[in-house]
């Protein structure tokens, strides 16, 4: 295990055709070239050039670093966030630490933040909670996205020379089985997105409450039997988390195992009449909340735009659903006659969906998958049922999504424990609630 604090590499902007930005303060360049005010990187042919204010080249190569001096920032423009998400935006982000730009063979450019993971999580526990949150949560917060991200750094270096893709596929002509990691990236350690971990830099305000709870916490980890912890976490699990290897690979992680989010235990799913009543039941759960105060404490402004994540629905006609489908697929299922459950976690999140058309029969999974192609972003989360309407002839004209919970469920979740700090329990209570069997320890 680790005994000092990390340096990461946090791709911030990735594979787009210019970056502009503005130094606040002095940057050094390669060859001893300092740098502050507005400035452009683009692409062109092999290389990579950086200008100045006035369009001047300054600095021309296949990649630069730019390091801060005395405190410098630099702004970036143009960030997208929430990729592929229903609340997409793009705004202007903030950095300390130094950048480094490179570019690839097809000219395109991508900048990547270059900071102690330390500092780096003053900023995700800024833009995943507010500043206003229990200071409990805030060190659970910071003690989970630590954990996370320095276990995957550790299995990055085990496994320095095997490379493997974000994306994983199997299966057959009828089956297509994906699911997606977060430690693939190839330039850079963590996006800055939910992909990974939301991080904004100092775009917004850090609060000297984050800041406390990431001191607080300083080089503490989630240890199951000397390892540090894959210590995930989604919004809300809708009532109990789910199994890590109905996500994702099919190796079972003994600390992330399906657990009642309630102080009562809550059977556990085995079957579609199971499924079926969960979901269009109300259970008492930690985060079954519609208290105001406490999600804000945990979403985000554009976050806050969500409200019907414990239990939710979606309706699609015919017609949107073949739409929808061919899109996100790019398969042509024809008429779609029937969707079939064919295996589920016991959060009743399907990693296994049948979609029957009149051209096409198809099995897919797993959790994020399915999410992906039953909407034109993603579903809040693969537990739900469908209830279908047809014409005289059978056919479905109508079909009604009915859910829970926000996310893929497994580890933490996040708004289940802001109402278990609001409660009172601390910290290490509610980390070893949805973490079974960990302690904590110092590292460094």
């Amino acid at each position: 295990m680790i005994s000092a604090e990390p340096i990461i590499a946090v791709g911030i902007i990735e594979r787009t055709q210019e970056i502009r930005g503005v130094f606040h303060g002095s940057y050094e360049l390669p060859n001893f070239v300092r740098l502050q005010g507005r400035f452009t990187v683009y692409g062109e042919g092999s290389k990579l050039v950086l200008t100045d204010s006035e369009g001047v080249e300054v600095i021309r190569g296949t990649e630069f670093r730019c390091r801060a001096l005395n405190g410098a920032t630099c702004t970036l423009c143009n960030v997208t966030i929430g990729i592929h998400f229903h609340w997409e935006r793009k705004e202007d982000q903030t950095f300390e630490g130094n950048l480094h730009f490179l570019t690839d063979a097809n000219g395109t450019v991508s900048a990547i933040n270059e900071i102690g993971v330390e500092q780096y999580l003053q900023s995700v526990i800024s833009s995943e909670m507010s500043a206003e949150a229990p200071g409990e949560l805030l060190k659970v917060h910071a003690i989970t996205s630590r954990s996370w991200l320095v276990a995957m750094l550790e299995r990055q270096k085990k496994y320095k020379n095997v490379r493997m893709p974000s994306q994983r596929s199997q299966g057959t002509k009828d089956e297509i089985l994906r699911w997606y990691d977060r430690e693939d990236h190839t330039h850079f350690d963590v996006c800055a997105d939910d992909h990974c971990q939301r991080y904004q830099g100092i775009t917004k305000v850090i609060a000297m409450s984050a800041k406390e709870a990431v001191s607080a916490t300083r080089g503490q980890f989630l240890v199951y039997k000397n390892e540090i912890c894959d210590a995930r976490f989604s919004k809300a699990c809708g009532g109990r988390t789910e199994l890590f290897e109905h996500t994702w690979e099919e190796t079972p992680i003994p600390y992330l195992q399906s657990v009642s989010d309630s102080a009562q235990a809550h059977p556990q799913i085995l079957n579609e009449a199971d499924a079926e009543r969960w979901i269009l039941s109300s259970p008492d759960a930690y985060c079954n909340t519609s208290d105001g105060g406490i999600l804000k404490q945990v979403l985000p402004s554009f976050d806050q735009e969500t409200t019907d994540f414990f239990r939710w629905k979606v309706e699609y006609t015919q017609e949107q659903l073949v739409h929808i489908l061919h899109t996100k697929s790019e398969i042509d299922f024809g008429i779609v006659m029937d969707l079939v459950p064919l295996s589920r976690g016991p959060s009743g999140r399907m990693d296994k969906l049948k979609v029957v058309g009149s051209k096409r029969t198809i099995i897919v999974g797993k959790e994020l998958e399915i999410r992906r192609w039953f909407s034109n972003s993603h579903l809040y989360s693969s537990a739900f049922i469908v209830k279908t309407e047809r014409d005289a002839k059978g056919i479905p004209t109508k079909f009604t999504f009915f859910g829970a919970g926000w996310g893929h469920g497994v580890g933490l979740c996040q708004i289940g424990a802001a109402v278990m700090a609001e409660k009172g329990f601390t910290a290490e209570e509610i980390l070893k609630h949805y973490f079974c069997g960990t302690e904590l320890k110092k590292l460094y």
